[in-house]
């Protein structure tokens, strides 16, 4: 059996700018940090005395004889682009809901490939997991989605990273300091509720980046060296007005980013002392992320105590194989 552990991640600003329709002309970065919430994947080679030649387990049970059976799309179209015939029971658990904003599609993705390649007795550094991810995604599997987050899976740690226009990546990591230290305890993780399909909000400006947008993906890409910066010498809570500049401008891409009910729970929180924040991912609802220090948000959260927080903490590792007994 191989079980692999890949975290979920947290991006601060220059999203957009990582879908290839806009880098691959303009260029992109992004500010982004791995979390201590996982997904774990196992897989185990299935005894040929089964009836079924694959069970993967998810939100379904699946038992199926044929490859083409699987339900699953990404895991059937795993295993049917690395060529693996062999029977296989697969398992997906993870600490958060997916289709909410912290990189879980590409997470499980990573991980998965993660798991399979080492099947194939094939070890792969951090930048080939990432590239061969995002080429699996993007165009085998079709989806519209950016590069950072099967990047931030694949590197782990707090990092810019940058999307050069000759489609290269580099990744820059972040030293952890006392400012981003302080950054982690003043942050607050809000879960909406709210599931969505991230590349169909994604859809909605992503074709249209390159024109009429252009001036907003490029001020939210600005905020990214700013945020470095303030991370390395600055005032951290300016750190937490940056967030709420770069929202407001990312909101203004599409009618789908938010919504009223998001809108009403974000100014309770600016009038409970948060100082910014942002809907992760390619937004509609999913996850909150506040920067309000402790006893502000003590406040807000004795007040709405229907409200759910999810703590957390940075990490410095991308995915990684915690189990091979093969």
């Amino acid at each position: 059996m191989i079980i692999t552990k890949t975290p979920y991640r947290i991006s601060f600003f220059g999203g957009g700018s990582d879908y290839p329709e806009w880098y691959k002309e303009y260029g992109g970065m992004v500010l982004s940090t791995t979390i201590d919430k996982y997904i774990y994947i196992s897989c185990r080679f299935l005894p040929k005395f089964f009836k079924h030649k694959y069970r993967i387990v998810w939100s379904k049970i699946e038992n199926v004889k044929d490859v083409n059976q699987i339900q699953h799309k990404v895991v059937k179209k795993l295993l049917q682009h690395l060529k693996i015939s062999q029977g296989l029971e697969i398992h997906y658990d993870g600490d958060l809901p997916a289709r909410s904003g912290m990189g879980s599609s590409s997470c499980f993705t990573v991980g998965l490939s993660k798991a399979l390649y080492k099947i194939k007795n094939k070890d792969l550094s951090k930048s080939q997991l990432a590239k061969k991810t995002i080429e699996f995604e993007q165009k085998i599997m079709k989806e519209v989605v950016g590069s950072q987050d099967q990047t931030i899976a694949s590197y782990g740690g707090f990092n810019k990273i940058i999307f050069n226009r000759n489609n290269k990546i580099q990744v820059q990591k972040l030293l952890f300091n006392k400012n981003i230290e302080k950054l982690n305890k003043n942050l607050v993780l809000i879960y909406t509720g709210i599931n969505r399909t991230a590349h169909k909000i994604a859809n909605t400006y992503v074709r249209k980046l390159t024109k009429s947008k252009k001036n907003h993906i490029e001020n939210i890409m600005s905020y990214v060296n700013e945020g470095k910066k303030i991370l390395e010498t600055g005032n951290v809570d300016d750190f937490g007005k940056l967030l709420n500049t770069s929202w407001l401008e990312k909101k203004s891409l599409s009618n789908l980013i938010s919504n009223n009910k998001i809108d009403q729970l974000y100014e309770e929180t600016l009038r409970y002392g948060a100082l910014g924040g942002k809907l992760l991912g390619a937004g509609g609802g999913g996850f909150l992320l506040v920067y309000m220090k402790k006893e502000n948000a003590k406040k807000f959260f004795k007040r709405y105590k229907n409200v759910i927080n999810v703590p957390f903490n940075f990490t410095k590792d991308g995915s990684q194989v915690i189990l091979n007994n093969l």
